[in-house]
């Protein structure tokens, strides 16, 4: 079986702050969303690549944890004991 997901990142930004959210979807994805934000320091330059990229980077984060948490209850569903996988 072949199956394919996407991950989708979408950007909100202002003059120091970007969050950006990570969407999986693809057929039997689960919806799962990861949230991830940045913030510039008043001093630095505004760089606003900088600033997607790190939110981009811990969005992904958060969804990948949300991932192996969903694989550890399935393990646990289907073994009845505890399930520690790691990222």
């Amino acid at each position: 079986m072949q199956n394919h997901w996407v991950v989708d990142l979408s950007f909100d930004e202002d003059e120091s702050r970007t969050s950006c959210t990570a969407s999986l979807s693809g057929f039997s994805a689960p919806g799962a969303q990861g949230t991830g934000e940045a913030r510039r320091n008043p001093t630095d330059d505004g760089d606003s690549v900088i600033g997607e990229e790190l939110a981009a980077a811990r969005a992904c984060h958060d969804l990948a944890h949300q991932l192996v948490g969903r694989a550890a209850a399935g393990i646990e569903g289907h073994t009845h004991v505890p399930a520690h996988p790691a990222l």
